[in-house]
């Protein structure tokens, strides 16, 4: 990594730092990495947190502090034993063994997509997390002394009604700035960033342009890297894109266009590499041939960092869990006036407006035992985000904990005051990315994602639904704050072509192999764990497009986990150097 540029080291008086990432500013990693040390060097120093993507271990003369910033956007474990730290390290794998892996982790993470990153728990037994926002101080010789979470705190008051009222322009405005401080401090040398040709990433990459273009992101280069499909639904995007471009480059016109054909692209491609590689089992896996094929692409531009438009669409558009607010406390009658609205807007009925958004939050697990009921008769009918999927046999879950898990993911994913948990669980769609981690150490980059700042965060956070619910398109605070950029065909645009075509591909192409790695699986966990069968008839009704999108994350996630645990044994201490921990470190 340190030969890819991923890690910074540096000493001072105070010590000395190994950050892996960047703190403050992506383009000025050494100052960063000394304002670190400097700030927590002091001895009894327990400053907040600062911005960045990174983790760190600082070796200071009377202790070691391994942390993480708040949105964890790159992964750091460690070894304990009797509370003694005996070894770090950014990959789970190098620090477990294949023989001795923990059950009620694969329990967590066959709950739902967001389990992995904001638990303890890794795939093997004795080697934990580092959470985000998190800070372990030791002592020279290894011994646990404290483990402390310390987020950054944000201000989260109302925006200040302006002499019209709390009004668009005032809350655009706000947005603009968080999200244009938020692309500045990931511009590194080298930027590359995603253009769909939706709002989200053409937002992105129209801040980098004129940042650049002012001279406020300084020297550097931008390459705008992108998928082209010649034909399928997804070749309904290409003069979208062609209409970013265009207009990123008139602002910067020495941005490289980098465009991958994609055509030959499907989802699942070679799978039991991309899946069977990460350091965890990832629930996105079926996925990476995509992302991969654009990788490469970044990685061949020398490319330092790559911004993507991920975080936008939850963060930027009306929270729907207001929903569930009004009707917690009471507002009944406004509450059904402001769904219906919704209904009207989404085209959806009203009833299932409420459902989602103020019953299930209220009664998660009760809701989706009703669906299951009501929809049962398939193997996916009625699978949702908690439910047990039916090939998990029942002995297993009980042994290990999966009740507890879902209780615990539903506590999460909607808390106590679900339009806040939005947010929360948000963030952890991206952080961190196992497939990008593990693409990372051999390209050189990493992802970055302005819309999950926690600047950008917190100005959403604040909005009245007054401000952010509007007529017309989604996301009305993101289109007014970049209406100076956004050439209209974008900005006035109210669907985006999903990715469907390639997933069925996908499963259209592979559907067969598929099968054929659960039935030839030897990884004595899988049979433990997964009714095999179940799982390979699970996986026929998807090439029937039966189910919906929660029971085929369901299925993938689990199929992810069987590529996972068969390549286990070529994988384990092949990932990364483990640092042991100790006064000599």
């Amino acid at each position: 990594m340190a030969r890819q540029g991923l890690v910074t080291t540096v000493s001072s008086p105070a010590g000395t730092a190994a950050v892996v990432g960047w703190v403050g500013s992506a383009r000025d990693r050494t100052a960063g990495a000394h304002g670190l040390l400097d700030a927590f060097g002091r001895q009894g120093a327990c400053p907040p947190l600062p911005d960045g993507d990174y983790a760190a271990v600082l070796v200071c003369p009377d202790r070691i502090l391994l942390m993480r910033d708040e949105q964890a956007r790159v992964p750091l474990f460690f070894r304990a034993s009797r509370d003694r730290v005996n070894a770090v390290s950014t990959s789970a794998g190098s620090l477990g063994s294949a023989t001795e892996l923990e059950p009620r982790y694969f329990c967590r993470y066959l709950t739902g997509n967001m389990a992995q990153p904001h638990t303890d728990l890794t795939p093997f037994t004795g080697v934990h997390r580092v959470l985000g926002g998190e800070v372990l101080e030791l002592s020279r010789t290894g011994q646990l002394r404290s483990r402390t979470r310390r987020p950054l705190h944000r201000a989260t008051d109302p925006l200040a009604p302006t002499t019209d009222g709390p009004h668009l322009a005032g809350a655009a405005k706000e947005l603009r700035l968080a999200l244009e401080t938020a692309v500045l401090r990931r511009m590194g040398t080298t930027t590359a960033c995603h253009v769909s040709g939706g709002t989200d990433s053409t937002s992105v990459a129209l801040l980098a342009a004129r940042l650049l273009a002012e001279g406020r992101g300084g020297p550097g280069d931008l390459v705008l890297l992108a998928g082209r499909f010649s034909h399928g639904e997804l070749a309904a995007e290409q003069p979208y894109l062609d209409i970013a471009m265009e207009e990123i480059r008139r602002h910067t016109p020495a941005a490289r266009p980098v465009v991958v054909d994609a055509d030959d692209v499907a989802d699942f491609d070679d799978f039991p590499h991309h899946a069977g590689d990460a350091d965890e089992p990832h629930a996105h896996a079926f996925r990476a041939p995509f992302w991969s094929r654009l990788h490469s692409a970044a990685a061949e531009q020398g490319c330092d960092t790559l911004l993507t438009g991920c975080g936008a669409d939850p963060l930027a558009d009306a929270n729907p869990f207001h929903l569930h607010r009004l009707a917690r406390t009471g507002r009944l009658r406004q509450m059904t006036r402001q769904a219906r609205a919704w209904a009207a807007e989404s085209e959806r009925g009203l009833r299932d407006v409420v459902y989602a958004h103020v019953v299930q939050p209220a009664l998660p697990l009760m809701t989706e035992r009703f669906t299951a009921l009501v929809r049962s008769g398939t193997v996916l009918g009625g699978l949702g985000t908690f439910n047990r999927p039916r090939w998990l046999r029942p002995g297993f879950a009980r042994a290990h904990g999966y009740r507890e898990a879902v209780l615990a993911e539903s506590r999460f994913v909607f808390g106590r005051r679900p339009e806040q948990s939005l947010y929360d669980a948000a963030n952890y769609v991206a952080a961190p990315d196992p497939l990008s981690w593990h693409r990372a150490r051999q390209d050189g980059f990493f992802l970055s994602h302005p819309f999950l700042d926690p600047a950008v965060v917190a100005t959403m956070r604040r909005l009245p639904l007054a401000v952010t619910f509007r007529p017309g398109p989604p996301k009305a605070v993101l289109r007014e704050a970049m209406a100076d950029l956004l050439p209209a065909p974008i900005r006035d645009r109210a669907v985006k072509v999903p990715f469907n075509d390639l997933y069925a591909r996908g499963l259209r192409r592979h559907g067969d192999e598929l099968i054929a790695l659960c039935r030839s699986a030897r990884h004595p966990l899988i049979a433990e764990m997964f009714d095999v069968d179940l799982l390979c008839r699970a996986v026929r009704e998807a090439q029937l497009g039966i189910g919906d999108s929660y029971s085929w994350d369901r299925m993938n996630s689990s199929l992810a986990l069987v590529a996972w645990l068969e390549r286990l044994d070529r994988r384990v201490g092949a990932h990364g150097v483990a640092l042991p921990v100790s006064a000599g470190s």
